[in-house]
């Protein structure tokens, strides 16, 4: 399979990264998997990558010349993020609201704003067996993770780029944050299919409805997946597919064996053989459905 799947959920808890690992685990070709949840990664915890490369993330924020400044406060309007204040006559960066935009440096009459790099996290890369994980760590404190995010899918482009230094035209699995506000969508947009993992709950279904809405907002093809589909009423779920004609493309139970593996950091599908298959047929609904 050449193709980009990002898997991602309404809500968190449904299940997403699992679904992840264990497609990674039984793909039958080398495959990238991408941890964008960056303020909590948690996909290297169970492939335990040996050698980890990594990159400082970078991003460029105003630098005022006090001495060249006048106060005249331009900055400070054109700042559609309230990142900077005037007080006293000079101007004052809050750097966790700055979004990076540079609207401020032409702005100022005399010259006195330039850009200077702050770091916000790192990307790193591991491999273990047929599988190269990349995954950020965003630094604590730190309110923005799409810029992160975008480091870590940047290592699918050129060496330049990217910390792995060559391209890429493979199996991609996306492990995007839970929810549906702008950092999932930074992990999910331009890839070829969505998996959206939910849970047959009122309380999934809600989300769910979200998360839909999300994936039709950016043109992404998609699908839903239910797991622990036998711990709840499925027919919610269903019924809500059906009506929206969107693909139902696997139904998972609970399985004890898949929490225990889970618990003790192993790759379920891995550790558990026999549910393996039942991943392998998701890749043939997924082949099947983005050919339609």
């Amino acid at each position: 399979m050449n193709a980009t799947i990002a898997i991602a959920s309404g809500k968190g808890g449904t299940g997403k990264t699992t679904v992840a690992l264990n497609l990674a685990a039984v793909a039958d070709q080398p495959v990238k998997l991408l941890d964008c949840d960056v303020e909590a990664p948690n996909d290297h915890l169970f492939i335990k990558p040996g050698r980890v490369e990594e990159r400082v993330s970078m991003v460029m924020i105003p630098e005022f010349d006090q001495e060249r400044c006048d106060g005249c406060g331009r900055c400070k309007q054109h700042c559609r993020f309230n990142a900077i204040a005037v007080l006293g006559g000079k101007p004052m960066l809050f750097p966790e609201l700055c979004h990076s935009c540079g609207a401020c440096v032409p702005v100022c009459p005399r010259g006195a704003i330039s850009e200077a790099q702050r770091s916000i996290g790192v990307a790193r890369r591991g491999t273990k067996d047929h599988i190269s994980l990349i995954y950020g760590v965003l630094d604590v404190g730190e309110a923005k993770s799409p810029p992160l995010i975008g480091d870590v899918k940047s290592a699918l482009k050129d060496g330049a780029e990217g910390i792995d230094g060559q391209e890429w035209t493979g199996l991609t699995i996306i492990d995007a944050p839970p929810g549906t506000s702008c950092p999932v969508v930074a992990a999910v947009k331009h890839s070829d299919y969505l998996l959206l993992v939910t849970e047959p709950t009122p309380f999934g279904l809600h989300d769910l409805r979200l998360a839909v809405g999300m994936a039709q907002a950016l043109g992404l093809k998609h699908g839903v997946i239910i797991n622990r589909c036998d711990l709840g009423d499925g027919a919610l779920v269903r019924d809500f597919c059906v009506a929206n004609r969107i693909p139902l493309l696997a139904e998972l139970p609970f399985d004890r064996r898949v929490a225990e593996a889970y618990a003790a950091g192993q790759i379920p599908a891995v550790a558990v053989p026999d549910i393996a298959s039942a991943y392998r047929r998701l890749y043939q609904r997924i082949d099947e459905v983005m050919a339609s």
